[in-house]
This record gives structure tokens, C-alpha cells and sequence, in this order.
């Protein structure tokens, strides 16, 4: 067997070769899997942030007709803006449910929000009289 310069720049050349594909492969794969696990590892803003101002309307027990409490959104949580102690969460397709409590009252309800405005049911105990109806719900 006869080894020249020749068969050696070819070898050389396919490995060279080899080194640029096996490159040019990891490269696409970063590209497109790296990306990916930023982004699961970040927290990127929701669909439903901001401040929403809630009417509540009572349509069954002995409690005032109408109250408005403001809620924030961030992310998938949902917390007070303003009016007393609440909490709950939201998810991608906007479900909604939440706790509030002030004072001694205390209600939950749950429901749906899409774009800016929002509406569900909602029951409690409030000022000692058991009850319930619906609400409404404005991004401001």
C-alpha cells in the first residue's frame, strides 16, 4: 500500500468534513432546542396582566346589590389590587377562580376572562348573611 500526500489531504479532508457536519448538526440543534429551554425556564408576561376592576352583583341572600373589588393579574396568579386579602389563579385559556376575604366576609367564585372583560358566579358569607350571584369584570 502506497501512502502519499494525496490519500492523506483526502482523509484529512473527510474528516475535516466529518468535524463540519457533525459542527453545522450541533449548531442547528442549539439553535432550535436551546431557545426552547430559555423560554420554559423564564417567566414571560400573561395573557390577562394587569388591573381588573371586579363587580360583584348579588342575586340571592341579604347582602348589598352591587360591590367592586379591584384584582391584579400577573401571570397565572391573582391577587388583591387594592380591596382585601385575594388570591386564585388563571389559566392560558382564561379560567378563572379566586378567594377574597375582608374582615370576616369571605367569598369564591370563578368564571371565564377573554380579552379585557370577564364574567362568572360567585357565593360567600358576607356581613354574616349567606350569599351569592355573578360578576363582571374590566381590564383597566
Amino acid at each position: 500500500m502506497t501512502i502519499s500526500a494525496r490519500s492523506i489531504a483526502h482523509s484529512a479532508n473527510s474528516t475535516s468534513n466529518r468535524a463540519v457536519r457533525w459542527i453545522s448538526a450541533a449548531a442547528f440543534v442549539a439553535a432550535f432546542a436551546i431557545p426552547g429551554a430559555a423560554a420554559a425556564g423564564t417567566v414571560r408576561p400573561g395573557a390577562y396582566d394587569g388591573t381588573w376592576n371586579v363587580i360583584f352583583a348579588t342575586q340571592a341572600g341579604n347582602c348589598s346589590s352591587t360591590n367592586s373589588v379591584p384584582f391584579a393579574v400577573a401571570g397565572t396568579r391573582v391577587s388583591s389590587a387594592g380591596g382585601g386579602k385575594v388570591t386564585g389563579g388563571v389559566n392560558r385559556a382564561g379560567v378563572v377562580s379566586v378567594s377574597i376575604q375582608v374582615g370576616a366576609s369571605h367569598a369564591s367564585g370563578s368564571g371565564r376572562l377573554v380579552g379585557n372583560t370577564g364574567s362568572g358566579r360567585w357565593s360567600g358569607i358576607i356581613t354574616g348573611d349567606r350569599c351569592s350571584g355573578s360578576w363582571q369584570a374590566t381590564r383597566t
